[in-house]
């Protein structure tokens, strides 16, 4: 009997050579990323260059009230809800599923009153005794041996399982984070816009009374006026769209943090309050490949189509299981295993299949084109991991220059509309020039706020692209 039994165990250690070893799909890295310097002439510059991303990146933008919204989104957002719990229900599977590589014990007890007929011999000792209580105790052990692997294939499937949940749940927080450092940046910029346009409105209110002033001495007539009207309502019309921006970018900011519409949000940062980040993170492709979370999920979902395969494959083979009983049965409770009333049982079996009508063959074949789709997934959140990356630092550098031009496009719209408003109240300049100028000056602001707003919101964009923080769970 030895040299069987060690033969079937040298079996089940081999176990796992039925199932396929994944390799990963090559994919040809990008060259090593140079330092680069966006350093507008009228705005503060950034450097990035080969450093890993800060762990709570959103704290580079100097505001504590953004990093106070970030920890309360980090307890209370409902996406970071959601990806915890099916976290933990992936690692609560995946231990169950362990549990199956090892042997299953159950116990049972069943007492039975039965009453026979005098035809049928009764199963106690007295064959005149047809009304008897039987109790039955037992105990079963259960172990399939996991010959190919089959077993170990679907452990390492629930585990990758869970794996993949890790990484989603790690997702899930890093975008939450970004979503909600943009929202603060739009609605800090929208709020700037609204400050900006409300002094449009009361720079044009304020030409409008000085030309009324001058229509009663008979400088300008009917027409100049109409026209300064409506430039006045042109700059009040727009701001009704701004506060609705506004308004909705609360509501998102509210439900990141896990907050109804209409409630009270926490202090919000003003647009200056945000500094533009110094210091900006770039990774080598092989450091980002095993940062991002997403490209992780990819791997692991890979591992876990691998795993599959091994299990399809198991199923078309052998399967040998074995249990083993005993226990004791009597008509009275503690005479169970009294001398002649103990049981034992010691089953083996073999299943091999035959025919399925082609199911498992066909099942093997689905989860190898599962395996493929995983491959092709996994290059694919590769490629756009890379993209991501490249367009943040585009996005950088053509927000510099265009800071640059909007920050000397609004300098000298403010001294041309100065000059114009001086030349007003001397009476030497027409309404043509006024209204070109008072435009001008309104079109330059909202353009500072806008490419600002740009820089920062790609330097957000950055920071997610390369994976975000390491956080601690």
């Amino acid at each position: 009997m030895k040299w069987p039994m060690i033969f079937l165990l040298g079996l089940s250690v081999a176990a796992c050579s039925v199932a396929p070893r994944i390799v990963v799909p090559p994919i040809t890295l990008p060259p090593a990323p140079v330092p680069q310097d966006f350093a507008p002439v009228h705005g503060p510059d950034q450097l990035a260059q080969l450093a890993p991303v800060p762990v709570q990146w959103w704290r580079t933008f100097g505001n504590t009230d953004l990093d106070a919204l970030v920890e309360e989104a980090l307890h209370h957002a409902t996406d970071i809800a959601v990806a915890d719990a099916t976290l933990r229900q992936a690692r609560e599977q995946g231990a169950a599923a362990a549990g199956a590589a090892l042997p299953q014990v159950d116990a049972s007890y069943q007492a039975q009153r039965t009453r026979v007929s005098n035809a049928l011999a009764p199963a106690v000792t007295d064959a005149t005794q047809q009304l008897y209580t039987l109790h039955t105790t037992q105990v079963t052990v259960s172990y399939g041996l996991d010959l190919f692997g089959g077993t170990h294939a679907r452990i390492r499937s629930a585990n990758a399982a869970a794996e993949v949940q890790r990484h989603r749940f790690d997702a899930a927080r890093t975008t939450v984070i970004a979503n909600l450092v943009q929202a603060v940046i739009q609605r800090a910029a929208l709020a700037a816009q609204i400050a900006a346009g409300e002094t449009s409105v009361a720079v044009n209110r304020d030409i409008l009374a000085q030309l009324l002033k001058r229509q009663k001495l008979g400088a300008v007539g009917a027409a100049d006026i109409a026209t300064q009207q409506a430039a006045l309502a042109s700059a009040e019309a727009a701001l009704p769209a701004l506060v609705r921006s506004e308004a909705h970018q609360r509501v998102v900011i509210g439900a990141l943090i896990g907050r109804t519409a209409g409630s009270p949000l926490p202090k919000l940062p003003n647009f200056s309050g945000l500094a533009i980040p110094h210091d900006l993170p770039l990774l080598l492709p092989s450091d980002l490949v095993a940062r991002r979370p997403d490209v992780q999920a990819a791997r692991s979902q890979l591992e876990g189509a691998g795993a599959d395969v091994g299990v399809a494959i198991a199923a078309r083979l052998p399967n040998i299981q074995l249990s083993a009983s005993g226990g004791g049965t009597a008509q009275h409770l503690f005479d169970m295993f009294q001398s002649g009333n103990p049981f034992w049982t010691l089953l083996g079996g073999v299943t091999q299949p035959i025919f399925h009508a082609g199911a498992l063959r066909h099942q093997q074949r689905a989860v190898e084109a599962a395996l493929d789709g995983a491959k092709a997934q996994y290059r694919a959140a590769v490629l756009q991991a890379f993209g991501d990356v490249s367009d943040a630092l585009t996005g950088l550098r053509t927000d510099a220059d265009a800071f640059d031009a909007a920050s000397r496009a609004s300098d000298a719209s403010a001294r041309a509309l100065g000059f114009i408003r001086r030349q007003l109240s001397l009476g030497e300049v027409g309404t043509l020039a006024l209204l070109n100028a008072t435009g001008a000056d309104a079109q330059a602001r909202a353009q500072v706020i806008q490419a600002r707003a740009a820089r920062l919101g790609d330097t957000v964009a950055l920071y997610q692209a390369a994976g975000g923080g390491v956080l601690e769970r």
